[in-house]
């Protein structure tokens, strides 16, 4: 009875997400209509949410009556595995995603005020897409579907690789970035009918677009942190086309942010500005397509039938054709006839949103080409690091380039070099000392690892140049802007070191064998055989002695799952500040011994942290900003009064 009401109450909330949208598309606008659609929306949101919690409360409880439920959880698992394998295949994940982008609007609708012009457009706009995508779930991959009328005693299990505590939290904080940047698309598309240059929406849009930024940034970097420790690849990132998927729209509001700042202070970059705000909403829903549209094999992929996609495909083709048809026609009028100067701060933005668009087009061909390939030709092929690589390492370099000279360059003024010959003199040559330290200890031949490098501590060592400055001469300084770009320094020099430093070998040992490995004295205690509620294990337990006389016990696990019959490598690690001893075991050979590898990753939890560092500028720049606006309504009642 549980899943026909929830059913229901989507079914429902469709008709009310439809009916506020169809209130903006055909009727006047004043004060009554836009209380209509706010509390239409309200409602609507009010009844998915509830379906939702339902939804998970049938998760939690074991009902195995619902198909989707019974297909990808089993009883013997914990509570939280239950919830989260609502979110671990397509149609649940579908459902959490479209319930996020609701909660944007929801958040969005009861805090933009009742008089601003763009609020009830943006809210039919979101409305709209949402409708869609209901559309799409309860026609095309209906979660609610049972099975009658006799449902299994038990679950078919969650994929044992997604049986992990970070199942609870990666895909959540993925989708709340994806969905996110829907608030500054349909502000943009608002923005675009109401054709009025003179409404600040950048304004409106920045703390969501930022905060959408945020989730992101972390989403993606926890994936990259779950794929090393879980998946037993050993590394941070393989160019799968979904993570290239991720990659593009993170690119893309990056740019967005930064053009947004240009246009908050004028109205020049304003053209840029909608183009990336709507770039960066089409480039999330296309990752969805890729996603759930099985026309790619990967482990991040959620279907694998290309006929379902062929709705997506239709409708995110209807939403970015829409959008770019209105923008051409409201060109015109949101074209700003302020010329940008020379060496400001606008045309170095501009330049790197130019880079940025270099890259994103090169991920884009990097996906698209191998799927028309085999179209064509019915061959597969594969894009791999060495395209990217030989892209990124170059455009990347130039993009950091105009980014030292950004530093000191001024909004709407012409740069001069005279005035910074001596921090740019002074961080270039401290940069070179480290880069060349670096060269003569490790023998790293590379040219473009050198620069990038190199580039990594110039961005580093010119920003703490900047901060003694301010301090010293009480300038002011965006410490967003400062952590965000020394984060962007760390994360190149911890790539690039981990990308030449970092070495993997697989040996063969027997029990109470020793191998020697670089540094490393490996001894093979033992092997231990154990039996679970789920799965079975071997796990090898390895004593480690580095060449410092330090020693640690490591053990690696193989495990096979009943219910599915899958096995899964479970790695150890032991993690310093500097590098990781990362290893698996693979499978006994014919004469008894055990197959082992090894990895020594330098720097690689460095590149977490600065990913981490760049979400933490975020954090501050929402709070600072909270903070002066609170401050400006306080100095504003009390002038009042």
């Amino acid at each position: 009875m549980i899943v026909e009401i929830s059913h229901f109450l989507t079914i429902l909330a469709t008709g009310l997400f439809l009916l506020s949208g169809l209130f903006v598309l055909f009727s006047n606008q004043n004060e009554y209509i836009s209380n209509l659609i706010a509390r239409t929306y309200s409602h609507a949101f009010f009844f998915l949410i509830v379906s939702f919690g339902l939804y998970i409360w049938l998760a939690a409880t074991d009902n195995f009556s619902v198909l989707y439920i019974a297909s990808h959880s089993n009883s013997a698992l914990p509570t939280f595995y239950k919830i989260s394998s609502i979110w671990s295949a397509h149609e649940g994940s579908m459902f959490l995603w479209i319930v996020f982008l609701a909660l944007w609007g929801f958040i969005f609708n009861i805090n933009i005020s009742q008089n601003n012009p763009l609020k009830s457009l943006a809210i039919g706009t979101l409305s709209i897409i949402i409708v869609g995508f209901l559309l799409f779930l309860l026609l095309t991959s209906n979660p609610f579907q049972t099975i009658l009328p006799i449902p299994p005693n038990n679950g078919a299990d969650i994929n044992p690789v997604l049986q992990d505590p970070a199942l609870v939290i990666h895909p959540p904080t993925l989708y709340l970035g994806y969905v996110g940047f829907g608030i500054p698309f349909a502000c943009a598309i608002a923005f675009l009918i109401k054709g009025n240059s003179d409404i600040e929406w950048e304004l409106m849009v920045k703390k969501w677009s930022i905060l959408a930024w945020i989730f992101l940034t972390i989403g993606i970097t926890l994936g990259s942190w779950w794929a090393y420790y879980e998946l037993g690849w050993g590394g941070y990132w393989f160019w799968d086309p979904v993570e290239n998927v991720a990659l593009m729209p993170w690119l893309a509001s990056t740019a967005f942010i930064h053009s947004l700042s240009v246009s908050i202070k004028s109205k020049r970059l304003r053209v840029w500005t909608i183009l990336l705000a709507i770039s960066v909403f089409s480039l999330s829903l296309f990752g969805a397509f890729i996603v759930r549209s099985g026309i790619i094999d990967s482990v991040h992929s959620f279907a694998n039938d290309p006929e379902r996609g062929l709705y997506l495909l239709g409708f995110i083709t209807v939403i970015i054709m829409t959008s770019l048809i209105l923008f051409v026609l409201r060109f015109s009028k949101i074209q700003s006839k302020e010329k940008i100067k020379r060496f400001s701060k606008e045309s170095f933005i501009s330049i790197n949103n130019i880079f940025f668009g270099v890259l994103i087009f090169s991920v884009m061909l990097g996906v698209i080409y191998p799927l028309i390939y085999e179209y064509l030709f019915d061959q597969k092929i594969s894009v791999g690091a060495p395209f990217y690589s030989a892209i990124f390492s170059p455009i990347v370099l130039l993009a950091c380039v105009f980014l030292i000279f950004s530093v000191d360059s001024k909004w709407a003024r012409k740069f001069k070099f005279n005035q910074v010959s001596l921090p740019i003199l002074f961080s270039t040559m401290v940069s070179l000392l480290i880069t060349f330290i670096f060269f003569y200890l490790y023998e790293i031949n590379d040219i473009y690892m050198n620069l990038l490098i190199f580039i990594g501590f110039l961005i580093i060592c010119r920003y703490i140049f900047e901060i003694l400055q301010s301090f010293r001469f009480k300038k002011y300084i965006n410490s967003f802007s400062a952590i965000a770009h020394m984060a962007l320094g760390l994360l190149l020099i911890s790539i690039s070191l981990n990308s030449v430093l970092s070495i993997e070998r697989a040996i063969s040992l027997k029990i109470d064998e020793t191998e020697k490995y670089k540094d490393l004295t490996i001894y093979f205690q033992n092997i231990n055989l154990s039996n679970y509620s789920n799965y079975d294990s071997i796990e090898a337990d390895l004593l480690i002695q580095t060449s410092n006389g330090k020693s640690f016990m490591l053990s690696p696990e193989k495990r096979r799952y009943f219910t599915r019959g899958q096995i899964t490598t479970e790695t150890a690690i032991h993690a310093t500040p500097l590098r990781d001893i990362y290893m698996t075991i693979g499978d006994q050979l014919d004469d008894g011994s055990w197959v082992v590898n090894i990895q020594i990753n330098y720097l690689i939890r460095w590149i977490w942290f600065s990913a981490a560092l760049m979400s933490l500028a975020g954090i501050l720049l929402i709070v600072t900003n909270n903070r002066a606006s609170i401050r400006n309504k306080r100095q504003d009642y009390e002038i009042t009064t």
